[in-house]
């Protein structure tokens, strides 16, 4: 892979920044209330054992990324330790995700702007704003990687000040009688809990993804990887005791944040989440797209796909033609979906990409040929590989049927993509042979 087509541009706590931002989207200001609508305060168990499967999945990650210096992640990782086959299916169910991903994504923002003005949460309205983000992002992304990266990093204040002020402010109004357990939720419903909440965590996978635009990937990604999830963790579990012990209707709230605080700082306060919660979404928006983006570069770069998508624009350095076709798409897929549609699959299709990533690492261990460097090692990394395999395939036996079938589709499509354009490049080079 021709790596110099790219700029190293981001460093140690770029990476954190892009970290923090793929992962505290938009998940964290929809799901609490669909979370506690499910098992009520159960859902503090929740987000408490997805904080530790997180943990399992981001310990997995810090290992394999590090020994990586091209751009690609999970679809790289599959393709060394697989073959070519699968490494694309990965590469093309994980761009499916990051599609999907920002979809949601943008559509609960739009729903949050209805705060200010309902009108622009439907119709015409939503689809200018949507095509307003799209372009601008894809711009951001156009223009340069340092440039997406200095976005990167001031919209990351921007989401994290107004979630640390509904924290510390909200702990001094927590009514302990509002986490009245009850009867226990069916292990099922638990379990259907998790997988719309792991929806929250998930997204950290993606900051790898431009390995070949990292500064000294060996040591910064599992350092960016592991300090940004640490950060999150000890902020969602927070910020789900604060909703539950400030606002007793959590479960019926559209906007469950803003409506909790509401109920301790007013309307200002919800006015100040609302925006947090549009700034979220925007740098969430922004490293989605920059991470999809780079990883349709890296599947042609492979020559998986056509050789022209990886081009490189001449003055910025950027793919500018993954680029615009990852935007073409993305605007379609989020005019036509909404928020919960496009969760499911997001999820499912993302754990699908863990769990290879996941078997890679024994194999890149015996098999060191097939990486780029020693990198990082995990003590008992083997063993937290199948351990991880083992709790993605629990949480897959509650996934209902359709779900499934809407997966297997998206491969069926990836597959009939790789192999039409496999037997063309074969009949191509026989022609000219």
């Amino acid at each position: 892979m021709r790596e110099e087509k790219l700029v190293r541009g981001i460093g140690r706590w770029d990476l954190i920044a892009i970290a923090i931002n793929t992962v505290v989207g938009a998940g964290i200001f929809g799901l609490p209330s669909e979370v506690a609508r499910l098992i009520g305060s159960y859902s503090i168990f929740a987000f408490l054992l997805c904080s530790l499967l997180i943990a399992f999945f981001t310990l997995c990650f810090a290992e394999v990324s590090s020994r990586f210096r091209t751009t690609g992640g999970s679809y790289l990782y599959a393709r060394r330790a697989f073959g070519t086959f699968v490494g694309f299916e990965a590469g093309w169910l994980f761009w499916i995700t990051r599609l999907t991903a920002f979809a949601a994504n943008c559509n609960l923002m739009v729903s949050y702007l209805g705060f200010f003005y309902e009108p622009l949460s439907a119709g015409p309205a939503r689809i200018a704003i949507i095509a307003l983000v799209v372009l601008s992002l894809t711009w951001v992304n156009l223009i340069g990687v340092k440039q997406t990266v200095l976005a990167t990093n001031v919209l990351t204040v921007g989401k994290l000040s107004p979630l640390l002020l509904f924290v510390f402010a909200g702990l001094f109004f927590v009514e302990p009688v509002n986490f009245s357990l009850g009867d226990a939720p069916e292990i099922s419903v638990f379990a259907n809990a998790m997988l719309v909440l792991i929806y929250a965590f998930v997204g950290f996978e993606s900051a790898v993804i431009p390995a070949g635009e990292l500064k000294d990937p060996e040591r910064n990604a599992p350092f960016g990887l592991l300090t940004a999830i640490g950060i999150i963790v000890a902020l969602y579990i927070l910020i789900q005791v604060v909703a539950i012990g400030t606002l007793p209707e959590l479960a019926g709230s559209k906007r469950p944040l803003a409506d909790s605080a509401q109920m301790f700082l007013g309307t200002w306060g919800a006015a100040v989440i609302v925006i947090g919660a549009i700034i979220s979404i925007l740098g969430n928006l922004n490293v989605g797209i920059l991470s999809a983006s780079r990883l349709l570069f890296a599947i042609s770069e492979q020559k998986d796909i056509p050789y022209f998508i990886s081009a490189t624009h001449e003055k910025w350095r950027t793919p500018y033609v993954s680029l615009i076709s990852t935007s073409s798409l993305i605007f379609v897929l989020s005019v036509f979906s909404t928020f919960v549609s496009a969760l499911t699959i997001s999820t499912v299709t993302r754990l699908l990409v863990y769990a290879l990533t996941f078997a890679a690492l024994p194999i890149f261990r015996r098999r060191e040929d097939l990486t780029d460097a020693r990198g990082f090692r995990v003590p008992g990394g083997s063993a937290l590989a199948f351990l991880s395999i083992g709790l993605i395939l629990w949480l897959f036996y509650f996934v209902k049927i359709f779900d499934f079938v809407q997966v297997g589709i998206a491969a069926a499509v990836g597959a009939a993509i790789y192999f039409v354009y496999f037997f063309w490049r074969r009949n191509e080079s026989e022609g000219a042979g």
